[in-house]
C-alpha cells in the first residue's frame, strides 16, 4: 500500500466515523411523530413531520456516502484505488482530495 493510499484510507475512515456518529445523533429526530393533536397543535405537528422527513433524507444521504466510502476502502485493499471504474485511467489526486470516495475520473463522471 502506497503512502497516498494510506493517506486516503485515513481520510475515508475518519469521514465514515463522522457520518456514523451523525446518524446516531439524528436517530431521535427520525422517530414517529405524535398524532395526538390535543398535546401538539396542528402547525407544530406539521413542522415536526417536516423535520422528521428532513432527518430521514439526511440519513439516506449519509448511508449512501458510507456505502461509497466502503467501496473506496475495498478498492484500496484490492490495490485498485485511484483507478477509474469506467475507463481504468488514473483519477487525478486533486479529485480524490476533493472526494476520496470518487469512483470515476472527471472525464467519465461528466458523461
Amino acid at each position: 500500500m502506497s503512502d497516498n493510499d494510506k493517506y486516503f484510507e485515513k481520510l475515508l475512515k475518519t469521514r465514515r466515523i463522522e457520518l456514523e456518529k451523525a446518524n446516531e445523533l439524528s436517530e431521535q429526530s427520525r422517530d414517529a411523530v405524535q398524532l395526538d393533536q390535543t398535546s401538539v397543535g396542528r402547525v407544530s405537528r406539521i413542522d415536526a413531520i417536516q423535520r422528521q422527513e428532513m432527518s430521514k433524507a439526511g440519513e439516506q444521504r449519509r448511508l449512501k456516502e458510507i456505502c461509497r466510502i466502503q467501496s473506496a476502502l475495498k478498492r484500496i485493499v484490492q490495490d485498485e484505488y485511484g483507478d477509474c471504474l469506467k475507463c481504468g485511467e488514473e483519477i487525478a489526486v486533486k479529485r480524490l482530495e476533493f472526494d476520496p470516495a470518487a469512483p470515476l475520473c472527471i472525464t467519465c463522471a461528466k458523461i
